[in-house]
C-alpha cells in the first residue's frame, strides 16, 4: 500500500494499541485516553500533551504537571523514520526505565512502545505508541491554566545542584540508553573545572554531599537510598536510585549541564 493512499487520521477513544488498522511500514500510531492519531511516513510533526486544542493526541489534560506541549514526534520524509523529543518539564519513561529528559531526542524502533509521564500528584499517563514495519503491516474543552512545576521538587543548595550535576552528567546528557553515575574522582574533577565552584573538591567531599542528599530525601520518605535498604553488593545503585528520583520528579534537568562549561 502506497503511503499516500494512507492519510493522517484519528483515532477514536479506546483503539487498541496492540491491534492497528492495514499500513504501510513507517506509518506511526500514538495513543492516548482521548483517542489518537495516525501518521504514514512523511514530512510531519505529531504533538502530545495537556492541551486539547494545541496537540493531536491529549495526555494528563487535567493535570497541570504535564505540559501542554509535552513531547513531539517527527518525520523528515519517506524513509519512515519517526524521531521522539521531550518538549515537557518531567521526563517520558522508556520501557527499560531509560527517562528521556527535556530536549533529548531519540529514534522510535519498529513495533510497540508504551511512553509514560510519572506526576508528582502519583498519577501515570501513558502515550502507546506503534510504528508499522515490513513485518508489522496489520498490526477537547482544556485549561489554559499555565504548567505548573512539580509538587515533588527537591531543594539544592548551589553546591549540591554544581556536584550532583556532574555525578549525573551521562544522564543528563542522554547519549547513553544505560548510563551509570561518574565516580568520585571524576565528579570531583568534574567539578572543579566548573566556573560556578567556589572551592576545592576531593572525591571524599563530593561523596559526603551527595551522602547529605540521599540523607534528607530519605527522611522525606524516598525508599532505596540506604544500604541496608537495596543490599549487598550496594555498587552505585544508591547513587542511581538517587539520581533517577532527582530526574523524576525534574529537581534536575538537562539545563544544569551549563553548570559544567569548563573554564578557559
Amino acid at each position: 500500500m502506497a503511503s499516500g493512499s494512507f492519510p493522517p487520521q484519528i483515532l477514536p477513544p479506546g483503539s487498541p494499541a496492540d491491534r492497528v488498522p492495514a499500513a504501510p511500514p513507517g506509518t506511526i500510531f500514538v495513543l492516548g485516553p482521548e483517542g489518537g492519531y495516525a501518521v504514514p511516513p512523511r514530512r510531519y510533526t505529531l504533538l502530545f500533551g495537556r492541551d486539547r486544542e494545541d496537540v493531536h493526541v491529549p495526555v494528563g489534560v487535567d493535570d497541570p504537571t504535564v505540559s501542554r506541549r509535552h513531547g513531539v514526534f517527527t518525520c523528515t520524509g519517506a524513509d519512515g523514520d519517526w524521531w521522539l523529543v521531550n518538549t515537557g518539564n518531567l521526563p517520558i519513561e522508556l520501557p527499560d526505565g531509560v527517562l528521556m529528559l527535556t530536549g533529548h531526542k531519540r529514534i522510535l524502533e519498529a513495533g510497540y512502545t508504551p511512553l509514560v509521564i510519572n506526576s508528582s500528584k502519583q498519577r501515570s499517563h501513558l502515550v502507546e505508541v506503534r510504528l508499522v514495519d515490513e513485518d508489522d503491516r496489520h498490526p477537547r474543552s482544556t485549561s489554559s491554566a499555565e504548567t505548573v512545576d512539580p509538587e515533588t521538587v527537591y531543594e539544592l543548595s548551589p553546591h549540591e545542584r554544581l556536584v550532583l550535576t556532574a555525578l549525573a552528567r551521562r544522564y543528563l546528557e542522554g547519549h547513553d540508553a544505560f548510563p551509570l553515575p561518574l565516580p568520585w574522582e571524576d565528579t570531583a574533577r568534574l567539578v572543579n573545572a566548573s566556573p560556578y565552584v567556589t572551592k576545592s573538591w576531593t572525591y571524599k567531599t563530593v561523596a559526603n554531599a551527595v551522602e547529605d542528599v540521599r540523607e534528607r530525601l530519605h527522611r522525606r520518605g524516598v525508599r532505596g537510598l540506604l544500604r541496608d535498604e537495596v543490599g549487598e553488593p550496594v555498587g552505585s545503585t544508591l547513587s542511581v536510585n538517587l539520581i533517577r528520583e532527582l530526574l523524576k520528579t525534574a529537581t534536575l534537568s538537562a539545563q544544569d549541564l551549563e553548570l559544567l562549561n569548563e573554564q578557559d
